[in-house]
């Protein structure tokens, strides 16, 4: 399944980019859709079974499954 995490810094998605990678995760750091905002700008694209690889993620803005280009939210921070 595809997943969507989306940041309020660049920091955040950099780290977890790296952490996903690091689980042999395929990750990848790209804009964030117009149809979604984030604060910083940047989103992390990445497969995976469940999306629990993001969750505790730094500065982790939402969590959204992506199903043929629509973005369902699982998780929304703070």
């Amino acid at each position: 399944m595809n997943y969507l995490a989306t940041f309020h810094t660049h920091f955040g998605a950099l780290s977890l980019q790296r952490a996903l990678k690091k689980q042999g995760i395929t990750a990848q750091m790209m804009p964030v859709p117009r149809s979604l905002s984030a604060s910083c700008g940047v989103c992390i694209r990445f497969t995976a079974e469940t999306p629990d690889s993001a969750h505790g993620a730094e500065d982790l803005d939402a969590l959204y499954l992506e199903t043929d280009g629509a973005y369902s939210p699982l998780f929304r921070g703070g």
